[in-house]
């Protein structure tokens, strides 16, 4: 059996000595890394290319989704063209008139 005394050692959120999120973000931020040296000079133009390459992609990618969103823009538009047609074709139609409509009352 566990004694107690190992229970008591672990830490509460509310214990004062326990460090929170507070307290962590009222820390000091790390100074940056330098950057590399001379002899590191293939690995800086590696990862230069990859940014960039990165850049493009992310370019790319935030035209498509403007063009999506155009197009969704247009569909959507023309769904609400078709709902307001289709609903002005069953007003006009007698198939779809409610049976106690003015109009089948009066063909009696």
């Amino acid at each position: 059996m566990a004694s107690p005394s190992v229970h008591n050692d672990i830490p509460l959120a509310d214990d004062e000595n326990v460090p929170n999120e507070l307290n962590l973000s009222s820390r000091k931020p790390k100074p940056a890394q330098p950057l590399p040296q001379a002899e590191d000079q293939e690995e800086k133009a590696r990862l230069i290319s990859q940014i960039l390459e990165l850049q493009n992609t992310l370019e790319d990618l935030s035209s498509r989704v403007d063009s999506v969103k155009e197009e969704s823009m247009k569909l959507r538009s023309e769904n609400q063209v078709l709902g307001q047609y289709i609903k002005n074709l069953m007003h006009s139609s007698s198939l779809f008139q409610p049976a106690n409509s003015p109009k089948s009352t009066s063909m009696k």
